[in-house]
């Protein structure tokens, strides 16, 4: 049975009147009320039906671009990218979730609701077993209505069997070679700042890096890989904690990998303030070439993910102007790019 405005009204406590009035946008409501409703809504997966709302019946011209933060060079990058690509043909709206799966979750249902002709959905997923059935059930339903969904840098496991495109980087191949060229300049003492334990591109970035120790016997059992390991948020102040925190873990180490540029930076800095000069007493290097990264002092060694051209790419998959990839998926391929910020220990 389709869930109607009553029972929104009736789970958020509140009159059929008011919930109109927050899904209109057009009359004032007090912040904790429209928060109430909209989490009903959401709980509830409401979609306007019937004919006094025919226009949002029908298909719009909106297409959804959710990132977790617009001022993070990788994701506004992207944002850019897909809004240059639709032009005057869609009306692209940004939607800043904050890292936020939850509200990550209530955006997807007021774009269901809106009937957007597409949606793309930056970066990683979280894997928990609660936010992957509810993410995988609003995709799911979106597709199914009529919604073209793109992921872009999130794998494709992510969304149902054929609901859903895949944009997806190469994050286990890129942190493979990174820690591969981090052992051919010669250092076995690898640290890793490495992002929230519960993303998926974490989990890959590190699943790269391990494999290479492995390759080479460096990887030891899980608690040394543990102890050279700590998690945090893509942050500079993320980067900065943890390799103090590495640094008092193992004194001796002569590289620390950040799980992106960002973190790199703050590695970096904690390194600095440590009196180690970088390279030359640590070497240090991160993940997706933002554009900052090369002029870092020294110029940051990292990953190249082609950032914009894989979401122009997404925004056209989105819009039917570029062929559907075999099975769904397309994978971006990432790049080492060797600076200044590493070199081979010292003797």
């Amino acid at each position: 049975m389709a869930v109607t405005l009553a029972d929104v009204a009736a789970r958020a406590r509140v009159s059929a009147a008011t919930v109109s009035r927050v899904l209109s946008g057009n009359y004032p409501v007090a912040e904790a009320t429209r928060a109430r409703v909209l989490a009903a809504v959401d709980e509830l997966d409401y979609v306007i039906n019937g004919p006094a709302s025919a226009l949002a019946a029908a298909t719009s011209d909106l297409v959804g671009v959710l990132v977790n933060d617009v001022a993070d060079p990788f994701f506004g990058i992207m944002a850019s990218a897909v809004q240059s690509e639709l032009g005057s043909e869609k009306l692209a709206v940004v939607c800043n979730t904050g890292g936020s799966p939850e509200r990550e979750l209530t955006y997807l249902t007021l774009l269901l609701r809106q009937r957007a002709a597409a949606v793309v959905i930056t970066g990683s997923a979280v894997e928990t077993p609660e936010y992957a059935a509810a993410s995988a059930a609003k995709v799911g339903r979106l597709a199914a209505n009529g919604t073209q969904v793109v992921l872009l840098g999130r794998p494709a496991s992510a969304a149902p069997e054929g609901s859903a495109f895949a944009v997806e980087f190469g994050n286990r191949e890129g942190g493979r070679r990174l820690t591969e060229h981090l052992i051919s300049l010669g250092h076995r003492r690898i640290g890793y700042v490495a992002g929230p334990a519960d993303r998926t591109t974490t989990r890959h970035r590190l699943e790269g890096h391990r494999a290479a120790l492995d390759a080479h016997g460096l990887g030891g059992d899980a608690g040394e890989l543990g102890r050279l390991t700590v998690h945090g948020p893509y942050s500079r102040k993320s980067g900065y904690d943890g390799a103090l925190e590495l640094l008092d873990r193992e004194p001796g180490l002569t590289a620390v990998v950040g799980s992106n540029d960002a973190v790199a930076l703050g590695i970096c800095a904690a390194l600095r303030e440590k009196g180690l000069d970088i390279p030359g007493d640590i070497s240090v290097a991160g993940f997706d070439d933002l554009p900052f990264s090369a002029d870092a002092t020294p110029a940051l060694t990292t990953v190249r993910l082609p950032l914009q051209e894989a979401a122009a790419r997404a925004a056209r998959l989105a819009l039917g102007r570029e062929e559907s990839p075999a099975g769904g998926r397309y994978m971006v391929p990432a790049e080492l790019v060797a600076r200044a910020s590493t070199a081979a220990p010292r003797a």
